[in-house]
């Protein structure tokens, strides 16, 4: 025969798992009639700037309900919000919620663009930190590499889709482009010396610093990584005993070495 204990256990476990799920539902309802008392909205990313700001998100709140102070928080349509939010091309990701004490909650997080493409049929566009395209804008321009070439998209409906390792993308050298931006924006001293990328049309990739003025051939985009460390190497070992203008060229295309041209003087 079990014992008292053992059976009492059990049926307490129960009573107050469903006292539990009954007094949050009541609290559920009832926060459902609580006017929203204040719109909290923050903003993640991109840090060095923004293209949007917590005006711009709070209008397009404001925009969908007309108000949003007074409203019982049952009647706010929380995935409306985050549809339209997301639907923003220069936005990551929104959420949305609230809380108890009737404060509705947006938050947004900002997407990072890494690299700035002017293609071949004069559009402009940037891709971001995840591979994918985002359109240029009024409000801000980031100091990010300009990108240049033999780059292309096959309509302007395109931009905003491509990612990466689309097949798109990989037919258009913004494959190169992006993992070429990747490393760069991913080491300070890279995002300071890099000032463009240009692909030519056998796919190609060249770097032109901020300073010097040479041509870096990085070749068809694979082994970067290798070829990168190879760069800094040079510049920590070689580059400083001469001039940076010095060289037209340096070449990082092939195994184990470096070639570089000398500038022709006049």
């Amino acid at each position: 025969m079990k014992r008292p204990h053992a059976i009492i256990r059990p049926v307490l476990f129960v009573l107050g798992a469903a006292a539990l799920v009954t007094l949050l539902g009541f609290v559920e309802r009832s926060s459902d009639h609580m006017p929203v008392k204040d719109l909290a909205i923050e903003l993640r990313g991109a840090d060095q700037g923004r293209f949007i700001d917590e005006a711009f998100v709070r209008k397009q709140v404001l925009d969908m309900n007309g108000t949003v102070i007074g409203v019982p928080l049952g009647e706010m349509d929380i995935r409306a919000i985050e549809d339209r939010l997301n639907a923003v091309p220069w936005i990551e990701k929104a959420d949305a919620y609230h809380t108890l004490d009737g404060v509705l909650h947006v938050r947004v997080d900002q997407r990072e663009p890494i690299v700035r493409v002017f293609d071949r049929s004069g559009e402009g566009y940037y891709i971001d930190r995840n591979g994918s395209t985002m359109p240029l804008s009024d409000a801000y321009a980031p100091r990010v590499p300009v990108a240049l070439g033999d780059l292309h998209l096959r309509d302007a409906s395109e931009v905003h889709e491509v990612l990466d390792g689309d097949s798109l993308m990989r037919a258009s050298h913004l494959d190169r482009v992006y993992r070429t931006a990747r490393l760069v924006a991913a080491d300070p001293f890279w995002n300071a010396l890099v000032d463009q990328i240009t692909v030519d049309v056998n796919g190609e990739v060249d770097l032109v610093p901020r300073v010097g003025a040479q041509r870096i051939r990085l070749g068809d985009g694979t082994h970067l990584e290798q070829r990168f460390e190879k760069l800094k190497l040079f510049y920590d070992k070689g580059m400083p005993q001469a001039d940076w203008r010095r060289y037209e060229a340096i070449d990082l295309r092939f195994a184990d070495q470096i070639v570089c041209t000398q500038r022709k003087t006049p």
